[in-house]
């Protein structure tokens, strides 16, 4: 129980750091992919405070992850990397008003099944 629990707490580390970062960028507004444009973002994109708490976020979820898998086996742990999605997905709707299609929400409960069903194991 006290490993699924680090699991839990470094996918939603990991989760969070995303919406962090989703939020700090739609600050910044769109980016397109040439040199001259992401220069120019650049400034923007190192002062945002959002995009320094989802890197602080991702080092923490990475350092929990490596003790996880000095825990367990890897084909047990990393299933439940999956539990993001649904971490990532109600806090994309409830926080930033994303949209949440019944497909979505199917796939969702698919996984949810499959990590219970590996969770058991």
């Amino acid at each position: 129980m006290k490993n699924i629990l680090l699991i839990l707490a470094s996918v939603s580390l990991n989760a969070g750091a995303q919406i962090l970062m989703r939020t700090g960028m739609l600050k910044i507004g769109e980016i397109d992919v040439s040199a001259p444009a992401l220069f120019k973002a650049l400034p923007g994109m190192v002062s945002n405070g959002f995009l320094w708490l989802s890197l602080l976020c991702y080092g923490i979820s990475i350092v929990s992850w490596m003790v996880v898998l000095s825990r367990v086996e890897v084909s047990f742990a990393y299933p439940f990397l999956s539990i993001g999605y649904i971490v990532s997905t109600a806090a994309g709707y409830l926080l930033l008003g994303e949209s949440v299609t019944p497909v979505r929400i199917a796939g969702i409960a698919v996984i949810c099944i499959g990590v219970l069903l590996i969770a058991r194991s």
